[in-house]
């Protein structure tokens, strides 16, 4: 049915899941190596019916991430890292391997490298662990020296974080806004992607840009609720003049 109500509501519909993308980018603003979630629709006539052929359906296109880099900060912390190029770091989830460009780790009471969130950060045969009272040094590459805090000097690797540089057109953004290969297969070890310690990627989000869009994006949905009202208002005035009659 070819009805305005129902074109209107289309629109407002996903215009607030479009709003919804916003928030979540500006709530991560100050995430460490977030990436932009992005967000669009197109337009689709309407086929069938009585109604004139300007009346069109909004659809969601296919949504993606913005990869560009965010600004490198100095932060002096040794569990920091910053990702050079396309690389990601990989880390285990309970649904397998995913893969983040947040670099600020840290170190459970098992010893066990981790994430921020709590995903531990994957190296050569599985979790990285980290010996007690010791402290580690992350070099180029991702290997981990560790040495003991009293014997600085007798330093020992203990892993090498898994860096992967995979197809950026072939990932997707989970729930836990982890990136995952589409075909479900696990990426490789990529040895050209490097990591700088004691720095930490900032996000990409543009938060000027971010909150002029979600303004414009209400504009939009209060354009289509309007809509809305007007197509009730003349159903109710149809409705009236067909008791008259």
């Amino acid at each position: 049915m070819d009805r305005l109500i129902y074109v209107a509501m289309t629109g407002a519909k996903h215009t607030t899941q479009q709003q919804a993308n916003i928030a979540n980018n500006l709530a991560n603003l100050s995430t460490p190596g977030f990436k932009q979630q992005l967000s669009a629709s197109r337009a689709v006539q309407a086929v069938g019916g009585t109604g004139y052929q300007t009346r069109t359906y909004t659809l969601d296109q296919t949504t993606g991430s913005d990869f560009s880099p965010g600004p490198v900060q100095n932060t002096g912390r040794n569990l920091d890292v910053s990702v050079s190029a396309d690389g990601f770091i990989a880390v285990q989830t309970p649904t397998g391997e995913a893969y983040t460009r947040n670099g600020a780790f840290e170190i459970d009471a098992n010893g066990i490298l981790r994430t921020q969130s709590g995903n531990a950060v994957i190296g050569d045969g599985g979790p990285i662990t980290i010996p007690q009272d010791n402290t580690i040094t992350i070099g180029t590459d991702g290997t981990i020296n560790a040495a003991p805090v009293d014997n600085p000097a007798q330093a020992n690797q203990v892993g090498r974080i898994k860096l992967v540089k995979p197809e950026l057109a072939t990932l997707d953004r989970g729930s836990d806004g982890l990136f995952r290969p589409r075909n479900g297969q696990v990426a490789q070890l990529d040895d050209t992607v490097e990591v700088t310690s004691g720095a930490l990627e900032g996000s990409n989000v543009n938060a000027v840009e971010q909150l002029v869009s979600m303004i414009n994006y209400q504009r939009n949905y209060d354009l289509q609720i309007q809509l809305v009202q007007n197509a009730d208002q003349n159903a109710r005035a149809a409705a009236a003049i067909m008791q008259l009659s």
